[in-house]
């Protein structure tokens, strides 16, 4: 599924309810709650804090989905066309970071 069509369906699925988006601020705090909680299961996961025995384990893919969906949200608010701006972004780092990391010798443009 390509960028445009997530933000349609975002839009399309919002669009249904009377109260509609959320406004940026209130947006940002619903997307740090989703950072927090992806946080959290990742800190289970990997870090020092292991989960009590009576907590179920987490889905990372879905907390991930999460913070995705509020970004679809925060661009459709703010008319952000984010297919396009993620092409720009990967520009900035193909150009600022060419030469920053090793490449594998299998890789494009590698060894």
């Amino acid at each position: 599924m390509e960028i445009r069509e997530m933000q349609a369906r975002v839009d399309e699925w919002i669009g249904q309810f009377a109260e509609g988006y959320w406004p940026p601020l209130v947006l940002l705090a619903r997307l740090t709650e989703e950072v927090g909680e992806l946080a959290r299961e990742v800190n289970h996961r990997f870090g020092a804090k292991p989960k009590r025995k009576d907590e179920a384990p987490g889905d990372l893919a879905l907390e991930i989905a999460d913070i995705l969906f509020i970004l679809l949200c925060y661009a459709n608010v703010l008319h952000i066309d984010l297919e396009t701006a993620f092409l720009q972004v990967m520009q900035k780092y193909r150009s600022r970071d060419m030469d920053r990391w090793t490449k594998l010798d299998n890789a494009p443009g590698g060894k």
